[in-house]
């Protein structure tokens, strides 16, 4: 298994601001390492998370993230990805996403 993709953790950074009444802040970067990714199949997205969804990506990482993060990058790609659920196989840390569509 190649750690050749380059993956970025962000924290959302946005913060209500009651006098304005606006989001305020922009997003930080917490984290940047070299993971695995792959596309998860039709099937097996289907039993893991019930559903039949689109752009989900199964990310492989050498050890799992130890802080709390809103979402994560893949590569150059601007596409957001959030959490769907978190598995600890015997040797490494994998996490499944999922397309942010808001």
């Amino acid at each position: 298994m190649r750690f050749d993709s380059v993956i970025r953790f962000y924290e959302e950074g946005k913060k209500y601001n009651f006098q304005t009444s606006q989001y305020n802040g922009s997003p930080k970067l917490l984290l940047e390492v070299m993971g695995n990714v792959t596309d998860m199949g039709v099937d097996r997205a289907y039993r893991l998370l019930g559903s039949l969804s689109q752009g989900v990506k199964v990310v492989r990482l050498t050890e799992p993230v130890g802080f709390k993060w809103s979402y994560l990058t893949i590569g150059d790609s601007p596409k957001k990805y959030r959490l769907r659920t978190a598995q600890t196989p015997l040797k490494n840390y994998s996490l499944l996403v999922g397309e942010d569509v808001g």
